[in-house]
C-alpha cells in the first residue's frame, strides 16, 4: 500500500510536529549508517533538536569529528580540484576569451580571401590598403600557396 503525498507546510500542532521530528531524525540517521555501511565511506550525521538543548550526533561525537577533520584535510591537498565559484567563472572566462580571439582570426583570415579573390577578378589592387593590410595579404596567400602544395603532394601520393 503506497503511502498519500505529505504536504511540506509548518506544522501548527507541537506534539505532532514533535513526533514528526523523532520519526524523521531517526530515519536520516539510519539512511547515514546505511550509506557508510554499503559504501564502506567514512560519514556522520549532526543534527541540532529544535525543541531541546541535545544534538543528535551519529555515529558518535568523536566519530563526527574524525570525518570533519579528514574532510578539512583533505580540501587542502586537493585545492588545485577543489574550484571555487569566482575561480570556476574566471576560468570559462579565459577559455571564451580564447575562443573569441581564435574566432576573430578566422574571420579576418576568410575576410581577406574574400578580398584577396575580388581583387583577383578585377587584377587590380585600391590604393587606399595600408602596409599590414599588404602583409597580411602576403600572408594570408603563402599560407593559401602552402594548402595547396599540400593538396598537390597529397594527390600525387594517392595515384
Amino acid at each position: 500500500m503506497t503511502r498519500k503525498k505529505v504536504k511540506l507546510a509548518f506544522m501548527s500542532n507541537d506534539s505532532a510536529r514533535k513526533a514528526t521530528y523523532k520519526k524523521r531524525v531517526k530515519g536520516i540517521m539510519k539512511k547515514v549508517n546505511e550509506l557508510a555501511i554499503l559504501c564502506d565511506i567514512p560519514a556522520c550525521a549532526i543534527i541540532s533538536n529544535p525543541f531541546n538543548s541535545k544534538t543528535n550526533v551519529w555515529p558518535n561525537l568523536e566519530g563526527a569529528k574524525q570525518v570533519i577533520e579528514k574532510y578539512l584535510n583533505s580540501s587542502k591537498i586537493d585545492e588545485a580540484k577543489n574550484v571555487s565559484q569566482e575561480s570556476f567563472l574566471l576560468q570559462k572566462i579565459t577559455k571564451a576569451k580564447e575562443q573569441l580571439a581564435k574566432q576573430l582570426q578566422d574571420n579576418h583570415e576568410k575576410e581577406l580571401t574574400i578580398r584577396m579573390i575580388g581583387y583577383m577578378k578585377n587584377k587590380t589592387l585600391p590604393d587606399d590598403l595600408s602596409v599590414s593590410d599588404l602583409k597580411d595579404f602576403d600572408k594570408q596567400i603563402k599560407k593559401n600557396l602552402n594548402e595547396i602544395d599540400d593538396k598537390i603532394v597529397e594527390l600525387k601520393l594517392s595515384d
